[in-house]
């Protein structure tokens, strides 16, 4: 269990959560040969999209500080014991927590008389730097900013601007761990996610924090530099990627949302891939195949990119022990997350690991979800 840390010079910069409370991280200080390097974790949980949605969720954990719990359990690639997290133990680590709706990318406020919404999680990312550097970040030898799900996406929107805080010297690198959103038609041809991103972007007042160089290229849509997809080829670090091809939130929420499936024909597949019929699975497996080619000129030609992409239905799996690394892990040619991750981050192999299509794969621990389990995963959404 580690401590909660309140910025507290964060409203000098104007840094608050959606409800305007002071933003917050969790810092588990590192020893021995690792006291000089640094793992930053984003914390995720989706976003808001609309005025309403994000008022609802200031008078939650995600979206104050104030309802958050001040003592969190670190465990998986943040866990300090050797045999749990063999390569980044005895860092410094860091969990980022998310108050802000927008992957820590908005600037904005919106006010309308009796209510108050701060869309600063652009600023909410840099007040937290700013605390840290001090604290010995800004002499780190080696740094991996990382995150799941919504703080997956942040490592993609943040890896570039991270490096310019850090020494010149320090070997700097970035992982997503299921932040890989794909900009897909769900099964009714509608573009459901694309439009819910725009919503995002002009709510929060992000287009400005999205990377120029995309934006550039992208001048009609610049929203579309939300997507990793597109964001990706403009990233300068070595980064790495940790998704599932059959990833949960994706299928419930953007391959198979509600609004596209009104008469609930997808219910039972999404509840367990076993009861797919043939032509959902064969959906399924289109969607993985996008996945893939999203990913595709990356995978090809970068030396110095990662991924590990298996076939488990799941959602996030860095900070999860029995996922990250642990007897049962799942394993891609017989390497756990774990040991991908940490094989790609000191060079000591290349590691871009894509499994087999369900239903080959035998290793994974939810490959098919209980109801119960499911339920309450899509709930802290």
């Amino acid at each position: 269990l580690v401590n909660m840390t309140l910025v507290r010079n964060a409203s000098a910069l104007g840094a608050f959560c959606l409800d305007g409370s002071l933003p917050a991280y969790h810092l588990h200080r590192g020893f021995g040969g690792g006291a000089r390097n640094w793992l930053l974790q984003f914390e995720g949980g989706g976003w808001c999209n609309s005025i309403k949605s994000c008022l609802d969720r200031a008078n939650t954990r995600r979206g104050s500080t104030r309802y958050m719990s001040k003592w969190e359990v670190f465990s998986g690639i943040l866990s300090n014991n050797a045999s749990l997290n063999p390569d980044f133990y005895n860092w410094n680590r860091v969990k980022l927590r998310y108050c802000d709706g927008a992957s820590f990318a908005g600037d904005a406020v919106y006010k309308n008389g009796t209510s108050l919404l701060y869309f600063r999680g652009q600023k909410i990312w840099e007040a937290i730097i700013l605390d840290l550097l001090p604290k010995g970040l800004g002499q780190a030898r080696k740094a991996l900013l990382s995150g799941s799900s919504a703080g997956g996406l942040s490592s993609f929107l943040h890896c570039n601007n991270f490096t310019k805080y850090l020494p010149s010297t320090a070997s700097v690198k970035c992982l997503s761990d299921a932040g890989f959103f794909l900009d897909e038609r769900d099964i009714s041809s509608n573009h459901t996610m694309r439009s819910f991103v725009k919503d995002v972007v002009s709510l929060h007042g992000l287009e400005k924090n999205l990377d120029e160089n995309c934006t550039a290229s992208s001048l009609n849509f610049p929203e579309l530099c939300f997507f990793p997809q597109y964001a990706l080829k403009f990233i300068t670090p070595p980064f790495f990627i940790l998704n599932s091809a059959y990833d949960v939130y994706q299928f419930h929420h953007i391959l198979v949302p509600p609004s596209a499936d009104p008469q609930g024909h997808w219910n039972r597949c999404k509840l367990n891939p076993a009861a797919c019929n043939p032509q959902q699975l064969n959906t399924l497996q289109e969607f993985r195949r996008d996945m893939i080619v999203a990913m595709g000129l990356s995978y090809k030609y970068s030396r110095r990119g990662g991924f590990f992409i298996n076939s488990c239905f799941g959602h996030g799996q860095s900070e999860s022990q029995d996922s990250w690394f642990a007897a049962d892990s799942p394993r891609v040619h017989n390497r756990t997350i774990a040991e991908a991750v940490g094989d790609w981050y000191f060079s000591r192999r290349a590691t871009k690991e894509i499994d087999c299509p369900y239903p080959c794969e035998t290793t994974c621990i939810n490959l098919i979800p209980s109801t119960q389990a499911l339920l309450q995963d899509l709930r802290s959404y």
